[in-house]
Parts: C-alpha cells; sequence; structure tokens
C-alpha cells in the first residue's frame, strides 16, 4: 500500500496493493491495522454507496460538532473528481482544495480527515461511490457550500451539472461559520 501526502494538510491519497491474475484482480479496501494511520485517532461508524449518472454534482457536504465525519473514499465503478475544501480556520491552506480524480480503474482511496467539505462530480455513464465514515449522519449537524462558489473556482469538468434542491441552497463559502479550527 502507497500513502501520499497532498498539498493540504491531512488528505491523503492511498493506493492498495492490488492482485491481478487471469480472473480479475483482489484487494483489501480495509484493513483496521493497515489503516492504522487512521484508526488509531478514528473509528468508522457508517458505511455509504451511492450510483449517479454523468453530470451529477453531490456536495460540498460537511458536518460538524460531534457528528463532524472524516470520510475514507473510492469509486468501485466509474470514473469522478473528488475535491476536498479546506474549511478549516487558521489554517495555511483555508479556502483551497485538494481534487483528485478517482476510479474503478485505479482504485485509488482519498482520505478527508474532519474539516474539509466534500463533493465529487461524475464523469462516467455512472458511478458506483463507497465511502467509509468517522460518524453517523446526523441532519442537524449537516452543513453545504454551494458548488459553483465564484471564490472556489472549482471546475467539476462536466458539461452540464445535475445538482439536487437542497444542494442548490446551499451557503456560498464566505457564509460558513468558525466550526473547525487549524
Amino acid at each position: 500500500m502507497k500513502i501520499e501526502k497532498v498539498n493540504i494538510d491531512g488528505l491523503l491519497v492511498i493506493e492498495p496493493k492490488i492482485f491481478n491474475d487471469d480472473r480479475g484482480y483482489f484487494f483489501e479496501s480495509f484493513n483496521s491495522e493497515k489503516y492504522g494511520f487512521i484508526t488509531q485517532k478514528h473509528t468508522f461508524l457508517q458505511d455509504n454507496i451511492s450510483k449517479s449518472k454523468y453530470g451529477t454534482i453531490r456536495g460540498l457536504h460537511y458536518q460538524v460538532g460531534n457528528s463532524a465525519q472524516g470520510k475514507l473514499i473510492s469509486v468501485v465503478l466509474g470514473k469522478v473528481i473528488d475535491v476536498a475544501v479546506d474549511i478549516r480556520f487558521g489554517s495555511p491552506t483555508f479556502g483551497k482544495y485538494y481534487e483528485i480524480e478517482l476510479s474503478g480503474e485505479n482504485k485509488k482511496q482519498f482520505w478527508i480527515p474532519p474539516g474539509f467539505a466534500h463533493g465529487f462530480s461524475v464523469l462516467s455513464e455512472e458511478v458506483i461511490f463507497s465511502y467509509k465514515c468517522t460518524a453517523l449522519y446526523n441532519k442537524e449537524s449537516e452543513r453545504s457550500i454551494i458548488y459553483n462558489d465564484s471564490s472556489l473556482n472549482i471546475d467539476w469538468k462536466v458539461d452540464k451539472a445535475i445538482v439536487s434542491e437542497k444542494d442548490l441552497e446551499a451557503k456560498r463559502f464566505s457564509e460558513i461559520e468558525k466550526d473547525f479550527e487549524y
């Protein structure tokens, strides 16, 4: 397994060891001992799977307080641009984002600790998206930043965005509260 730190503190790209042969492939998508760099501080409490079609943008989502979530992201089938925005006040990268292409082909995983807003856009005909979360979903703790906020200037790489009504009503980045400090 290869673990890569990126240009924003706390975010990690993980490349599991893949075993390929003429039947297909095998890899461990999670092993509590091998992922000790996460599980020493966090316990995974909920796994989520979503299926979306091309052009769908989900996010930018986060939860606050005791429900703040760390997420271990991967794509089972298809391809996405996955984005994490640093919302930790006082961070040298506050308001910056990191994006990565995740796919069923590259099998990369993306660790996003609490303190980041998260979203993705679907680049393939459809995608099956998987994420492990360190806190249970809590509607009252849920927050969102509008996906097309001009101050973030994220290129979602889709022609026509398909966005839920709820996500279209999200706050602008400049309106977020000081829920996370670096």
